[in-house]
């Protein structure tokens, strides 16, 4: 089969991988019509992520259709279209059994620092990702939520990550009637962490970004306030938000960037550079210094281990509250399945580009490098290669 396949950092190719093959009972194989490359997948890009081996094929956002199935398999049938998940769940233990499919304790031999991911590294159980013509789905019963027969792959697409990161990252800012609430991050995961603020009440929603064209779609998009942080004196968005919110801040804050933010180049060069810390963490310190005391501080974006700089002797004084996990994407696939058909959320409205399978060496470098206003890239298997095509 055809697959993206991760050379180096800052390199991969397509190329050819032996066709996934049935290994246990509970597994499915899926030919894989659509697949997206998310924000996540530039942090193994870039060699943030431990124990990312040459070979491995990226891509944890994919849709597709059963071909093959498993000897003990009883709830798919053949032909059925399905999106998967990116934590891959075994759906009867401790974790999985509350709800808490990310923490799931029974898919990563390798670590119980996270559950089984796709395409995210040996650190994540090793699993190859979606970002091929086939992929190996364990737990076929468990994993695969079906596709409803009136609506596309690209519908739901993003029910497999990023609609419920988003929406796990607003929820866990306990949203009130009324709050402001200030987003940092205008990709993806930003979008639809705004989306679903509103969809809990918020008053305000303010996102905090620094590439105008990505602003300019949240507006479009989202409605929301924003704020490129580099046109702020000294870089100061902490007092720029304190300002707009009678010097308190923000009732809650929501990092949706992660370990690769920019606006401190001295964290930068020494989680990146040096990888002496997990990342770069200044939003983490960004939402700490900038919500009002008592507030609450989301955390989605991705960091690695084993630590980061973090400023939480200032959180322990200003009385916050800091939640975060990886999204248990199962627990809110249906409930937002049902956002997205009765139109509240425009899930498919993020996508600015569709790409040959082929060119997703392509299509890294413009999402990585944010060019051609590029807000989400799906690539698509079998499509025929041409310069570009949105």
């Amino acid at each position: 089969m055809r697959a993206l396949i991760y050379e180096r950092p800052f390199h991969v190719t397509v190329g050819r991988k032996p066709d996934p093959k049935i290994e246990h009972p509970n597994d499915i194989i899926l030919k894989v019509t659509r697949t997206a490359i998310c924000g996540s997948d530039l942090h193994l890009l870039h060699g943030g992520v431990p124990d990312c081996r040459p070979g491995h094929t990226f891509g944890h956002e994919f849709a597709g259709e059963v071909i093959e199935m498993g000897p003990s398999v009883r709830n798919r049938r053949l032909g059925e279209r399905v999106v998967l998940p990116f934590p891959i769940a075994c759906g009867s233990c401790y974790f999985c059994s509350r709800g808490l499919s990310a923490n799931c304790e029974n898919t990563n031999p390798n670590s119980d620092l996270a559950c089984g991911v796709f395409g995210y590294s040996h650190t994540t159980g090793g699993y190859d990702g979606g970002q091929a013509e086939y992929v190996r789905v364990p737990f076929g019963d468990v994993n695969p939520f079906p596709i409803p027969d009136d609506m596309s792959e690209e519908d739901v697409l993003f029910l497999s990550d990023i609609l419920p990161t988003g929406y796990q990252a607003a929820e866990m800012a306990e949203i009130s009637p009324g709050d402001t609430v200030a987003i940092f991050g205008a990709g993806p995961v930003g979008l639809f962490a705004a989306k679903s603020a509103w969809l809990m009440g918020a008053g305000r929603v303010i996102v905090v970004d620094h590439v105008d064209y990505r602003l300019d779609f949240a507006r479009r998009y989202a409605k929301v306030e924003t704020v490129n942080f580099k046109e702020v004196g000294n870089y100061d968005v902490v007092g720029w938000l304190r300002d707009q919110t009678a010097g308190r801040g923000p009732d809650a804050c929501i990092d949706a960037v992660g370990m690769e933010a920019v606006g401190d180049p001295v964290q930068k060069f020494i989680g990146l550079g040096l990888k002496l810390q997990a990342g770069n963490p200044v939003v983490i310190n960004w939402c700490i210094d900038a919500v009002r005391k008592n507030g609450r501080v989301s955390i989605i974006g991705v960091y690695g281990p084993p630590f980061n700089l973090v400023s939480i002797g200032t959180a322990m004084n200003k009385g916050l509250t800091l939640r975060m996990n990886q999204c248990n994407v199962h627990r809110y696939q249906q409930h937002l399945l049902e956002h997205i058909r009765s139109g509240r959320i425009d899930a498919r409205g993020i996508i600015t580009h569709r790409l040959p399978l082929e060119q997703a060496p392509y299509a890294y470098q413009i999402f990585s490098d944010k060019k051609d206003g590029c807000i989400k890239c799906v690539l698509v298997p079998g499509m025929e290669a041409s310069p570009t095509v949105h």
